[in-house]
Protein backbone atom coordinates (compact mmCIF):
# COMPACT_ATOMS: atom_id res chain seq x y z
CA UNK A 1 0.00 0.00 0.00
CA UNK A 2 1.17 3.53 -0.78
CA UNK A 3 0.07 6.78 0.79
CA UNK A 4 -0.42 10.36 -0.30
CA UNK A 5 0.62 12.48 2.66
CA UNK A 6 0.40 16.19 3.33
CA UNK A 7 2.82 17.88 5.71
CA UNK A 8 2.43 21.29 7.29
CA UNK A 9 5.44 23.33 8.37
CA UNK A 10 5.12 24.43 11.98
CA UNK A 11 7.61 27.25 11.39
CA UNK A 12 6.28 28.84 8.19
CA UNK A 13 2.69 27.65 7.59
CA UNK A 14 3.54 25.92 4.29
CA UNK A 15 2.33 22.59 2.92
CA UNK A 16 4.22 19.75 1.28
CA UNK A 17 2.57 16.91 -0.65
CA UNK A 18 4.32 13.58 -1.20
CA UNK A 19 3.92 9.83 -1.68
CA UNK A 20 5.46 7.06 0.41
CA UNK A 21 4.98 3.49 1.50
CA UNK A 22 5.73 4.65 5.05
CA UNK A 23 4.68 8.26 5.77
CA UNK A 24 5.97 8.25 9.37
CA UNK A 25 9.46 7.23 8.24
CA UNK A 26 9.31 9.83 5.49
CA UNK A 27 8.32 12.51 8.02
CA UNK A 28 11.42 11.68 10.05
CA UNK A 29 13.50 12.04 6.88
CA UNK A 30 12.00 15.45 6.10
CA UNK A 31 12.65 16.65 9.64
CA UNK A 32 16.26 15.40 9.87
CA UNK A 33 18.10 14.28 6.72
CA UNK A 34 16.42 16.03 3.77
CA UNK A 35 18.47 18.91 2.35
CA UNK A 36 16.02 20.19 -0.28
CA UNK A 37 12.81 22.21 -0.02
CA UNK A 38 11.62 20.69 3.24
CA UNK A 39 14.88 21.38 5.09
CA UNK A 40 14.21 25.13 4.96
CA UNK A 41 10.86 24.92 6.72
CA UNK A 42 11.36 22.43 9.56
CA UNK A 43 9.65 21.22 11.69
CA UNK A 44 6.98 19.36 9.72
CA UNK A 45 3.96 17.45 10.95
CA UNK A 46 1.60 15.14 9.09
CA UNK A 47 -1.84 16.72 8.64
CA UNK A 48 -3.38 14.24 6.20
CA UNK A 49 -2.74 10.71 4.93
CA UNK A 50 -4.73 8.81 2.30
CA UNK A 51 -3.97 5.20 1.35
CA UNK A 52 -3.99 3.80 -2.19
CA UNK A 53 -3.74 0.23 -3.43
CA UNK A 54 -0.84 0.91 -5.78
CA UNK A 55 2.04 3.34 -6.11
CA UNK A 56 0.67 4.41 -9.49
CA UNK A 57 -2.66 5.47 -7.94
CA UNK A 58 -0.90 7.38 -5.15
CA UNK A 59 1.33 9.22 -7.63
CA UNK A 60 -1.68 10.13 -9.78
CA UNK A 61 -3.40 11.61 -6.70
CA UNK A 62 -0.23 13.52 -5.78
CA UNK A 63 0.02 14.98 -9.28
CA UNK A 64 -3.63 16.04 -9.16
CA UNK A 65 -3.16 17.87 -5.85
CA UNK A 66 0.03 19.54 -7.09
CA UNK A 67 -1.72 20.66 -10.30
CA UNK A 68 -4.26 22.53 -8.20
CA UNK A 69 -1.52 24.94 -7.04
CA UNK A 70 -4.03 26.10 -4.48
CA UNK A 71 -3.52 26.34 -0.75
CA UNK A 72 -7.29 26.62 -0.29
CA UNK A 73 -7.93 23.37 -2.16
CA UNK A 74 -5.29 21.56 -0.07
CA UNK A 75 -6.90 22.89 3.11
CA UNK A 76 -10.34 21.75 1.88
CA UNK A 77 -8.87 18.29 1.25
CA UNK A 78 -7.37 18.21 4.77
CA UNK A 79 -10.67 19.36 6.30
CA UNK A 80 -12.59 16.64 4.45
CA UNK A 81 -14.59 19.08 2.30
CA UNK A 82 -13.24 17.38 -0.83
CA UNK A 83 -13.92 13.66 -1.03
CA UNK A 84 -11.63 11.26 -2.87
Amino acid sequence: MYFLYILRSESSDRYYVGVSGNPERRLTFHNTVERGFTSRYRAWKIVSVRGFGTKKEAIAAEQMVKRWKSRRMIERLIDGEIQW
